[in-house]
């Protein structure tokens, strides 16, 4: 069966967007958003702020699985860190070596990485060794840093490192989330080593997934902004390849309104009960500046709330917005 996981987006896809998301169907397995380590040894309540899902049985209400995931440089912290992380039985522990930004970068973590093959093979042997074999050790790359040139090698070190699964997303660091995604690479990575290979970047609509699929060779793929600006990706996926239509795939926003609205209700609802009002409307406001890619409603509704910052008048224009007919 071909298996759709949902992306570890920092500052996007946190424990709410990730319940109404996955709630919509479609959805094997999600990855939570990373939790840094350092020399500081963490306690249990950091794993739960950043994957409240483990107090649920580490899945999501609504019973997709979720896999914590670290990100760190030090092979020995790292290490340490999964053990305790163990101890609270997540459904998986996923490494990051795929985040761009250049906060993560300056200290030596994520994507910038990828230049060295031998310390990426240390961090997964170290994560490895730490935790129980039911546990399984997975990571996210992207193709490099600067370029291509130790792709398959970082893809070798962390398969003989003891990964289960690798993610690839299809571009190096430096090109952040332009486009194109580099499809065709993840091919190349999947034809040298024997694990797993999940696909991901660049697929916004059903046509994107099959398109990542026939390029790639992969079975299985992980949706990530796409799945915040259409949040029935994946169940559309699922009727398509049902269908066996995949030219006729529904990649439109009709009838979806509706059903969006009420995810837009609820997180809005809840968004406020989690943080500040002085940061709910921006929240929002990010949502949906990725709906409006592909519903009408939400391009509306943005433009309408854009410039204020006023809970009162945010409530009623999304009120107005999403109201039943």
């Amino acid at each position: 069966m071909n298996r759709i996981y949902l992306a570890p987006m920092e500052g996007l896809a946190d424990a709410l967007m990730r319940d109404l998301l996955t709630r919509t169907g479609g959805y094997d397995g999600a990855v939570c958003q990373f939790v840094r380590v350092s020399a500081t040894p963490l306690p249990p309540r950091t794993f739960r702020r950043a994957c409240p899902e483990l107090d649920g049985g580490g899945r999501t209400p609504g019973g997709t699985p979720v896999s914590v995931q670290l990100l760190g440089s030090c092979p020995e912290r790292m290490g340490e860190t999964a053990a305790r992380l163990a101890g609270l039985s997540p459904r998986g522990i996923d490494l990051n070596f795929g985040c761009p930004a250049r906060t993560v970068s300056r200290h030596g973590g994520g994507a910038i990485l990828l230049d060295d093959p031998g310390l990426l093979r240390r961090i997964a042997e170290a994560v490895r060794r730490a935790v129980p074999e039911a546990i399984p050790v997975t990571a996210k790359m992207r193709l490099g840093n600067r370029d291509t040139e130790r792709t398959l090698d970082c893809a070798a070190a962390l398969q003989a490192g003891g990964v289960a699964a690798l993610t690839v997303h299809a571009r190096t660091r430096i090109e952040g989330y332009r486009p194109p995604a580099h499809w065709e690479w993840i091919a190349r990575v999947r034809e040298a080593v024997s694990v797993p290979v999940i696909a991901n970047g660049e697929i916004w609509s059903v046509a994107d997934y099959f398109a990542c699929r026939e390029a790639s060779g992969c079975a299985d793929v992980m949706l990530g902004r796409g799945a915040v600006a259409d949040p029935f990706l994946a169940r559309r996926i699922r009727r398509a390849a049902s269908a066996g239509n995949f030219a006729a795939a529904d990649d439109g926003s009709a009838g979806d309104w509706g059903e969006l609205s009420v995810l837009l209700r609820e997180f809005w609802q809840r968004l406020r009960l989690r943080v500040s009002a002085r940061h709910a409307p921006g929240r929002l406001k990010l949502w949906l500046s990725f709906l409006r890619r592909v519903y009408p409603e939400a391009d509306t509704l943005y433009h309408r709330i854009r410039a204020h910052e006023e809970i009162g008048v945010v409530s009623a224009a999304l009120a107005a917005a999403t109201a039943a007919e």
